[in-house]
């Protein structure tokens, strides 16, 4: 068939021991079962008969070396020809559920560590290319949570990028594939020859997540979650030094004073953060 002839010839086959699609997919349903039943709730047979593995049956008889493969080896290219094969041989119906399901289980094991995710980017506010550039010795942790200390690439002016507890734990996975404790000035972000991700690379795979978990309609940059992120400050009622600490702009008129009185402070940066939150619940409320 055309999905196993593409999966032999890309070399797709080859993910680590407890890292592949299939193994994500195992925990993701594991998970869903704990929450209801923690929760009380009791499925009926219609529920189940509607629930992620019959969509999951779909795709083991269409592309049954798909559940071995490295989950960030799952292309868009491949989720076409997918969504192709059981438009024709189901409906469209069928397949726009097999995408949806596709999606939400990408969210899954980006939490479990399966895919590189872009948390870091989205909590820190960095810009791309100080996010893609992070390096080891910059990793700090004090005891609220870990935060990158650094100087931005553009204007050299200290920046430090606080992370939510959820990013801590993807980030931790990131790393843990290793197989090495990452030091010094070693790059965290890699592309998949192992060389720090460059500019192309990192938009590639941006691109490739974009259309994974939005579709082809979705056209935002990672550039735009520093644009988010200050939308849901701002909604959450951060004053403009705050922020400014937090983006490690100068959003007072003048840029002398404020980088002589008012440096960046850690405190200051996760009250930025707590702003955001606020104010992503007030957007999702609009």
């Amino acid at each position: 068939m055309q999905f196993t002839r593409r999966l032999i010839e890309a070399k797709w086959c080859q993910a680590q021991p407890l890292r592949v699609l299939g193994d994500g997919f195992d925990r993701a349903i594991r998970l869903r079962q704990l929450e209801r039943t923690k929760k009380g709730i009791v499925w009926t047979k219609e529920q189940h008969s509607r629930d992620w593995t019959r969509v999951w049956k779909r795709i083991e008889q269409i592309a049954p070396l798909l559940a071995e493969c490295d989950p960030k080896t799952v292309t868009p290219e491949l989720l076409l020809d997918l969504w192709t094969e059981v438009a024709n041989t189901v409906s469209d119906s069928e397949a726009h559920r097999l995408i949806k399901v596709w999606r939400a289980l990408w969210k899954k094991m980006a939490t479990f560590g399966f895919c590189e995710c872009m948390a870091v980017a989205w909590d820190s506010q960095l810009s791309p290319v100080d996010a893609r550039t992070l390096k080891a010795s910059q990793l700090q942790r004090d005891p609220v949570g870990w935060y990158f200390e650094l100087d931005r690439v553009k204007t050299g002016r200290g920046a430090m990028g606080t992370l939510s507890r959820r990013a801590e734990r993807v980030l931790v996975a990131y790393m843990s594939d290793f197989g090495a404790d990452l030091v010094g000035e070693a790059a965290i972000f890699r592309n998949r020859s192992g060389l720090p991700c460059s500019k192309d690379t990192l938009g590639e795979d941006f691109r490739d997540v974009r259309m994974l978990v939005f579709g082809p309609a979705e056209n935002r940059q990672l550039a735009d979650f520093r644009r988010t992120g200050t939308v849901e400050a701002l909604a959450g009622g951060v004053d403009p030094e705050t922020l400014s600490n937090k983006m490690t702009n100068t959003l007072t008129q003048s840029n002398l004073l404020h980088k002589t009185y008012a440096p960046v402070q850690l405190a200051r940066v996760r009250q930025a953060d707590a702003a955001r939150q606020c104010g992503r619940t007030k957007l999702r409320e609009q």
